[in-house]
Parts: C-alpha cells; sequence; structure tokens
C-alpha cells in the first residue's frame, strides 16, 4: 500500500490517499493527515505486507502504530524527490546563487574563535563577511549606474531582484538592515534586566535563567549562555578580518531570456536525463556547467542514483 498527503488547498490544508501500488487504485481518503486516522485503517485491514511511504513522520507514526511488523519503505518518487531538495539546499548555499559569500575568501585571514557555548564569535565573523560582501556589491551597483546602465541589466549581473536595486541606486550609502525587536525567546529581550541583576554580582547563568523564566522567557538555557558568555569573556581575541573588495559572481543566466537562474530551476534540471531535457533547457544545463563547474560532478552523481533506483526497481519486478 503507498500513503501519502493530498492538498484540499495547497500549502495549507492537506488529507491522506491511501493506494493499492499493485492494482494501481486509489483505496481510501482521509480529511486530515493524522497519525491516528492511518493507524485505525492499518489496524482495519491487517493483510498488508508492505507500505510505501514519503518521509512524513505522521505516516511513519501511524503505520508503525496501525501495522508494527509491516516493512516500510521509500519509493522511488519521493527518493527523488529528496535528492532534488538536497540538491536545492546545497545550491542556494554556492556563492554564485546566493549571491554574497557567508565568509571571506582568498586569502582573507579569519581567527575564528570557537567556545565551548556554540561559536558566537564564528557567527559575529560572519555576521561582518555578511555586511561586507553587501556593501560590495552596493558599490558595484553604483558603479554601473554612474556607467549608464539600464536597471533590467544591473538585475541580470547581480542577481539582486529590482527592487533592491532600485533603492540603492536612489541612497548614497548602504542601506542598513532593520533590526526587529527581540522576542521572549530571545533572551535580548530581557537584557536590561539581565545587566542589572549582573552588576548586582549574581552571574550564575542557571539562577538567571530561572529568574527570566518567571518573567516571560520562552527560549533556552544555552541561547542565555551564548549571550553571558560575552559579557564573562569581555575581551575576546583580535580578529584579523580583511576587507573583500571581490564582487561575488552573479547566479548563472538563462541564455534564452538573460534572466538568472534559481536554485529551485537548476535542481530539477540537475536530476533531469540528457535525453528527457528540451532544448532550451539542454542551454540552462550547460550554462550552469559553464558559470559552476561544481554542478557537473554534481549532475553525475544524481544521474548514477538515478540509473542505481531504477535498476533495482526492475530487478524487484523481474523478481516479482
Amino acid at each position: 500500500m503507498g500513503v501519502d498527503d493530498w492538498a484540499w488547498r495547497k500549502g495549507s490544508t492537506y488529507g491522506t490517499i491511501i493506494v493499492d501500488l499493485e492494482q494501481r487504485e486509489v483505496v481510501d481518503l482521509f480529511p486530515e493527515r493524522a497519525a491516528g486516522m492511518t493507524a485505525d485503517w492499518f489496524k482495519k485491514h491487517p493483510g498488508v505486507e508492505i507500505i510505501s511511504r514519503d518521509r512524513c513522520g505522521s505516516f511513519a507514526q501511524g503505520a508503525q502504530e496501525g501495522a508494527p511488523k509491516t516493512r516500510q519503505i521509500a519509493d522511488r518518487f519521493h527518493i527523488v524527490k529528496n535528492m532534488r531538495e538536497a540538491i536545492q539546499i546545497q545550491l542556494s548555499r554556492a556563492p554564485g546563487f546566493c549571491a554574497r559569500p557567508l565568509l571571506p575568501t582568498d586569502g582573507e585571514e579569519v581567527a575564528s574563535v570557537r567556545d565551548k557555548h556554540g561559536g558566537a564569535e564564528h557567527r559575529r565573523l560572519t555576521r561582518i563577511a555578511n555586511q561586507r560582501s553587501r556593501q560590495a556589491v552596493f558599490d558595484h551597483v553604483r558603479a554601473l549606474w554612474s556607467e549608464g546602465r539600464y536597471v533590467r541589466e544591473i538585475v541580470r549581473q547581480t542577481g539582486f531582484d529590482r527592487r533592491t536595486i532600485a533603492k540603492w541606486i536612489r541612497a548614497n550609502t548602504l542601506p542598513e538592515r532593520s533590526a526587529s525587536a527581540p522576542k521572549t525567546t530571545s533572551p535580548r529581550h530581557f537584557e536590561d534586566y539581565l545587566s542589572r541583576r549582573w552588576s548586582e554580582g549574581c552571574v550564575r547563568g542557571r539562577r538567571l535563567f530561572q529568574e527570566i523564566k518567571a518573567r516571560g522567557y520562552t527560549g533556552s538555557f544555552s541561547n542565555l549562555e551564548r549571550l553571558l558568555a560575552k559579557w564573562r569573556n569581555p575581551k575576546s581575541k583580535t580578529v584579523n578580518l580583511k576587507a573583500t573588495t571581490a564582487v561575488p559572481n552573479p547566479r548563472p543566466v538563462d541564455p534564452a531570456t538573460g534572466r538568472s537562474i534559481s536554485p529551485i530551476v537548476a535542481a530539477a534540471l540537475c536530476i533531469k536525463p540528457r535525453g528527457m531535457l528540451t532544448a532550451n533547457q539542454a542551454a540552462k544545463v550547460d550554462a550552469l556547467k559553464k558559470d559552476w563547474p561544481e554542478l557537473a560532478n554534481m549532475r553525475r552523481l544524481a544521474m548514477r542514483f538515478r540509473g542505481c533506483s531504477k535498476a533495482r526497481a526492475s530487478v524487484n519486478s523481474a523478481r516479482g
């Protein structure tokens, strides 16, 4: 039996569908995506030997409760879907797709200080690198505008959206990002109180945690400890972080439209065999491989994975 969800309203409300994969027929539909309904159905149908499902936790729980001795597997469709999502995440982190590097490279020296509370210094360096990278792109945008380039062309070259480019063109300096007010999940929401208690000599993390928890704090103890670690060690190690001047590579561009290729589209093309690509899609793949060589290796591994999954399916069909 195959268990999956179906949408009453995509992105909002989902139900459950049960399919007989051997007969290729829909067996039942549930109005909700709940473990209890799935478990009850399998309890009423004890003859099921194999359950094919996606990675949804409620389906796994329902199958385990309703048919604990039944074998659970992931079907090829969902395995390939998981691979595409993993590729999309990897591409979105690549400098060419995210439009700016997360940390400086090319010989820049970074004395990364990782403390026992989770690497607060590393996160600070990441923020600094992001700010300097944004400044480099901002300067590049201003230079292109001074050369008489159109907004459309600047958007195409940098990979940033039109609204951001228009705002940067009007500004003489890089606009600061507006910081939202800290929520009760953040210890900074209680920073005034913590600062006062710290000055009074209360420096025990557990005690401070209990005190702000009584005042509405809903975050974790480790989150509070990261803030207190900065107060305990105000003199951090010196960090030599050279300002980056290189402009990040823009996103790969679709040769047909001149628009940037998003990580979603790139991931979908990465797992599609060459014989199934249209002429436009094949051109996009070639552009991606040219602008981001790592994609070629990623695509090769994806094709090997697809081949292995199909070969295994063929063997199982022959045995059946």
